[in-house]
């Protein structure tokens, strides 16, 4: 079950910058795996949400993380730093992946 987190428009300086002139939308959400079992697979995931909207229609781009933490605090500090920092679907897994690996640093290198 995906749950809506949050949602922003990506700056419009920063569109602009990169010549784009229509507006874009993020919503970030949580995934809840129904077919969660412990020990087996992760109860909670991520899925981010883009949407341009051009002057003629909407262009949708979605990208998810089904299995990704079993504590729920985990994956909403993850959808925190997605969102303040505008992550887009397609920046998405690199920023998890960065997440994770300083998390397991944190943790053997004591940190």
């Amino acid at each position: 079950m995906k749950i809506f987190y949050d949602s922003t428009f990506i700056n419009k300086e920063k569109l602009l910058e990169a010549g784009i002139n229509h507006k874009i939308k993020l919503e970030y959400y949580k995934i809840t795996n129904e077919d969660y079992e412990k020990g087996k697979k992760e109860k909670f995931g991520i899925s981010i949400i883009k949407k341009e909207y051009t002057s003629n229609k909407v262009e949708t781009e979605e990208k998810s993380i089904k299995y990704l933490y079993n504590e729920e605090n985990k994956i909403n500090e993850i959808l925190k730093i997605l969102r303040e920092h505008e992550v887009t679907p397609i920046g998405m897994k690199d920023i998890v992946l960065e997440f994770c690996i300083l998390e397991t640093l944190e943790k053997t290198c004591k940190l």
